[in-house]
């Protein structure tokens, strides 16, 4: 399926969710240390409810490491961000792609563009003086349009 890497997430009911996302959708989920919360956080179960079994977490010590995990290499990895030049509706996607999204706060760091790279960058359309969306709202969009393109591919 698809690949959801959240590079140092700081908000543990943005991860719950987007566990939960990924068990319903079969979507492997990377978080790359550090963040600030344990995973046995009780507002991550809250959201995650009782998904987290379901869910397929994998936990890396850097983000060069959570997307060698991926097998980017046969694959494509996309920034989702407000710096990408290209909108989400213009990227046809596939199955095994990998979408990489930056802290709550910040983004992602100079140097993690560097892993990446800018041309890899796509954003989520948004009103011209809107700044950003949550984080679990763009990975529940970027998901289900990219799943939407393989049209829902073992959905029942």
């Amino acid at each position: 399926m698809f690949h959801i890497i959240l590079v140092s997430p700081e908000m543990p009911a943005n991860t719950g969710n987007i566990i939960r996302l990924s068990a319903n959708t079969g979507v492997q989920l990377h978080l790359v240390r550090p963040f600030i919360f344990s995973l046995d956080d009780k507002r991550l179960r809250r959201a995650g409810l009782d998904y987290h079994e379901y869910a397929t977490l994998k936990v890396h010590d850097s983000l060069p490491e959570a997307i060698a995990s991926t097998g980017a290499a046969n694959h494509r990895v996309f920034a989702i961000s407000t710096k990408g030049q290209k909108r989400i509706g213009e990227i046809p996607f596939q199955k095994g792609d990998c979408f990489i999204f930056g802290r709550e706060t910040a983004g992602l760091k100079p140097e993690e563009w560097d892993i990446i790279g800018r041309d890899a960058a796509i954003r989520l359309p948004m009103q011209a003086n809107s700044r950003s969306l949550n984080l679990s709202n763009a990975v529940a969009i970027t998901i289900y349009d990219a799943w939407r393109q393989i049209n829902f591919e073992g959905a029942v």
